[in-house]
């Protein structure tokens, strides 16, 4: 007890945690208010709906790694701040430039914000690595991680009620007052440490390249490369074709795809709860381990299932140990990195998880043509256990993993 609460006495934890309320209330109220108002603008229009998804989801694949070898260049702290600053200057000058008559900017704050938290969230886990004790890094990822998965659950409710009450101009408001707020919040940490000069300046391609060499040298890291893939690619194949559990093997109308989402929610903020205590006693592989088993199992369940309370106990459970994975994933990352690294790998391993999960989503509807949905999520189960395979050996490894090799910065 005396541990948790030194813990939440740490001035970065107490920073970090409100900086990303403030942000997720901002990011969800952004999503949602501006899917509802491009909707109502086009008539539905399923292309303009499909360019809100890739102003948010580009980015990762184009600035992820960018992003992330900046951030290794740059003091984190900083970093940080500035991205929210300017976040919130993009949303404001899109509010003005909205009411001048011109709707279609709304793309703009979502793809402006979307490329600079490709910079922001790789130094947020670089400070994690800074000011975070290792034996209370898994602790503080797991408070990070439950806060996500409560905005799950609260954020569509969040960003609709806003729009829907208030209107598109005072969503935009809200969204860049909330980055103010955060940057405000951010400027409370403790300073940046100060940056060794190096014996030889290198160039972005240079770190870029020794970024892949650093992965590429690490057993645990490549395994997580592994893990990422095949989770990517699960979830790609079967996040499309959920609605098709419920019309096609309950019989039940498509309208009560919610509750299977809701059951899945409600597994996620209960996961995060239980992760949190189980933080302590459990290794982040086995944590990782334990996820994706389960994972599998739950997605097998769905597949099979022609029962309504089976299928909403799999995606309970799928739910629940959702966390394990996140929490052991990144709480891995960081013990296996030296801060050098962090942004860089944090660009290569979260594209790769986004690229598979795309490829997979793209196909997702022409397999269903040729396949059914119990062997479409039976295909799932199988991705998720070749996952398992590949992170198996990290649990012959210590707890605390020994970082990767020191790698040279230029060629």
């Amino acid at each position: 007890m005396s541990s948790k609460g030194s813990f939440l006495k740490n001035r970065f934890i107490q920073s970090i945690l409100l900086s990303g309320l403030l942000l997720q209330i901002g990011i969800w109220v952004r999503n949602y208010a501006i899917l509802l108002f491009v909707m109502e603008q086009t008539n539905e229009d399923p292309f303009a709906v499909s360019m809100i998804f890739v102003a948010e989801f580009a980015p990762i694949f184009i600035f992820s790694f960018i992003g992330g070898t900046f951030a290794d260049r740059w003091r984190p702290k900083r970093t940080m701040v500035w991205c929210d600053v300017l976040s919130a200057v993009s949303i404001f000058a899109v509010l003005l430039a909205m009411t001048l008559g011109s709707w279609k900017v709304v793309f703009l704050a979502t793809l402006v914000s979307a490329i600079l938290s490709q910079f922001s969230q790789p130094s947020g886990m670089k400070l994690f690595k800074i000011h975070v004790p290792e034996e209370q890094m898994q602790l503080g990822m797991s408070m990070y991680q439950t806060m996500f998965a409560l905005f799950m659950i609260l954020g569509p409710i969040l960003g609709t009620f806003v729009y829907q009450t208030f209107g598109i101009e005072v969503a935009i408001g809200v969204m860049g007052v909330a980055f103010l707020l955060s940057a405000a919040v951010l400027s409370f940490l403790p300073r940046d440490p100060e940056q060794t000069e190096t014996k030889e300046p290198t160039t972005i391609r240079q770190e870029m390249a020794a970024g892949f060499r650093y992965v590429m040298s690490s057993k645990v890291l490549v395994s997580l490369g592994g893990c990422f893939a095949a989770a990517g690619f699960a979830l790609g194949l079967t996040q499309p074709l959920t609605a098709f559990l419920v019309t096609e093997r309950l019989g039940l109308a498509k309208e009560n795809l919610q509750w299977l989402m809701m059951a899945n929610g409600i597994g996620m903020i209960i996961g995060g709860g239980l992760t949190m205590a189980l933080a302590k006693k459990a290794s982040p592989q086995k944590l990782l381990v334990l996820g994706m088993t389960v994972s599998a199992a739950g997605f097998l369940t769905c597949g099979l299932s022609t029962n309504l309370y089976v299928t909403l106990a799999g995606e309970f459970v799928s739910g629940l140990v959702l966390p394990c994975i996140q929490i052991g994933i990144n709480t891995l990352i960081l013990q296996s990195t030296s801060a050098d690294f962090v942004g860089r790998v944090n660009g290569i391993l979260n594209p790769l998880f986004m690229g598979a999960m795309v490829v997979t989503m793209s196909l997702a509807g022409l397999l269903k043509k040729t396949f059914s949905i119990v062997i479409m999520f039976e295909a799932a189960t199988v991705l998720f256990v070749i996952g398992i395979l590949a992170i198996i050996p990290l649990l012959r490894l210590p707890t605390q993993q020994a970082q990767a090799p020191a790698v040279q910065q230029g060629d």
